[in-house]
């Protein structure tokens, strides 16, 4: 289960723009998933809350995005939603295509306490 390493890594990296920002309490921490990033959703919050239990990001809150396929037909240049891992066009029907999104694995924010705001 990779999604254990993923949520240490992600309590790692917040922990360490808490220390370098002078951060005190963390109320969420946003995460993108992509379709094709092979990380479940579930697993990773499920991970993420087991190993935050007894430290500062306990209740913390892990918000995960989804992040569907997109992809750009380099024939007639439509960009479209790959459904059903079907990497076709669905104007030309070209499977010469390229993905736009889908692969992402990226903390996007982290929502802190306005005190740590004024603390500047």
């Amino acid at each position: 289960m990779h999604e254990l390493s993923i949520a240490q890594s992600i309590m790692t990296t917040v922990f360490q723009e808490m220390k370098r920002r002078n951060i005190t309490c963390v109320k969420s921490i946003g995460v993108k998933i992509g379709t094709l990033s092979g990380v479940m959703p579930e697993a990773l919050q499920f991970s993420y809350e087991a190993i935050t239990r007894d430290t500062p990001l306990s209740d913390t809150a892990l918000i995960i995005e989804h992040v569907p396929l997109l992809a750009e037909c380099n024939l007639c240049g439509k960009q479209f939603k790959v459904e059903n891992i079907a990497f076709f066009c669905p104007a030309c029907h070209s499977v010469d295509v390229t993905l736009l999104q889908g692969e992402e694995l990226d903390i996007t924010y982290l929502e802190i306490e306005d005190a740590d705001l004024n603390d500047r």
